[in-house]
């Protein structure tokens, strides 16, 4: 088996516990004691924890942003829609950290501010994308200005569903769920799609519940 290095072990056991107990409560020590490595080990790999968060930061961009490329020249199928949402929530999830306390970690950390707005500009950008692809296929029929508040109510229950999950059970810590959130998104979409797609959307949300 190969072996996982320092660098790469640091960086994942610091994500379980900013996951678990919340970034702000996480310091350089406690990291080191979960990996049962001395601080300076930990010190020679990151200076901070601002560059651990950093490179966390860099991993989900790379992940989001590959993502949210959604091409604008195809035809999306619901079942496509769904799985798009859908790894998304995982995304989400794995990261939940920069979610879960989104203001505070960057207030902190103003060097990812514009960062984040830029991903949070593509994934409004990636709904409608997705929406005027359903239009032309006559499966959605919305206005232009439904069409920007539906995207940006989307939007917002993508950034903000994983605290409102977690809220909705606090006794477990592990049970944010991808596919609740996904169930919510696709309750959006349902007012605006014709008969044969809310019927489909009914039945492909029950598996997410």
């Amino acid at each position: 088996m190969k072996k996982i290095k320092t660098r790469d072990r640091i960086l994942d056991a610091s994500l379980m516990l900013f996951n678990g107990v919340g970034e702000p409560n996480v310091t350089t020590l406690l990291i080191s004691d979960e990996l049962e490595i001395s601080p300076g080990n930990l010190y020679y790999h990151f200076k901070s924890k601002g560059d651990i968060v950093g490179e966390l930061f860099d991993r989900y961009e790379d992940e989001m942003i590959d993502l949210l490329a959604v091409p604008e020249d195809v035809e999306i199928s619901l079942d496509q829609q769904s799985f798009f949402l859908h790894l998304l929530f995982e995304t989400v999830a794995r990261y939940r950290f920069l979610y879960q306390d989104l203001v505070n970690v960057l207030s902190r950390y103003d060097q990812l501010q514009n960062r984040f707005k830029r991903i949070l500009k593509k994934k409004t950008a990636a709904f409608a994308t997705i929406c005027g692809s359903l239009q032309r296929q006559g499966m959605m029929n919305i206005s232009d200005s439904q069409l920007s508040s539906l995207c940006e109510q989307l939007t917002l229950t993508a950034c903000y569903w994983s605290s409102y999950d977690s809220l909705s059970h606090l006794d477990d810590r592990d049970a944010v769920d991808p596919g609740r959130g996904v169930y919510q998104m696709m309750q959006l979409l349902l007012p605006y799609l014709g008969p044969d797609e809310k019927e489909q959307v009914c039945l492909m949300s029950q598996d997410y519940l």
